[in-house]
């Protein structure tokens, strides 16, 4: 139920992100979401949930662009007012921290997707799914499961 996101820290320039989004089109590869953040002193951190995550790299590597692996959680939520507090509060209520998040909609029309990355992921995902949220995994995202 986790996910590989890959990312990177990318110069704060038009140029520099049109250079790996460009690559990775030409490549094949399928951007699922994605997330930029200004970290200052001219650069940003771009997140990436990508349809392969081993080409990425690969690609990422011969451009020599850093770039690390890591693991996501992605869960829906109703894409209504509240309904993101109320997935926040069973969090807290396990004691489980939030280092960061993103969002996005496109399922369908009535959700509204999550993907955070926590202290503990394994927890997260087991107190989410007993509390009934709906964990998405790789093949709802349409990305390669392994990295290979």
């Amino acid at each position: 139920m986790k996910l590989k996101q890959v990312s990177i820290s990318i110069e704060n320039s038009p140029a520099r992100l049109y250079e790996v989004t460009k690559a990775l089109g030409d490549a094949g590869i399928n951007l699922r979401a994605l997330n930029l953040v200004e970290t200052g002193g001219g650069f940003g951190l771009l997140r990436l949930l990508v349809s392969d995550v081993s080409t990425t790299r690969r690609i990422l590597m011969k451009k020599h662009i850093p770039a690390q692996v890591n693991e996501v959680v992605a869960a829906e939520i109703e894409d209504k007012p509240g309904s993101l507090a109320k997935m926040l509060e069973v969090l807290l209520t396990a004691k489980i921290h939030t280092l960061y998040m993103y969002a996005f909609t496109g399922f369908s029309s009535n959700r509204a997707v999550m993907i955070f990355r926590f202290t503990d992921n394994d927890k997260a995902i087991e107190v989410l799914k007993k509390e009934g949220f709906s964990v998405l995994d790789a093949k709802t995202f349409g990305m390669l499961e392994a990295e290979h």
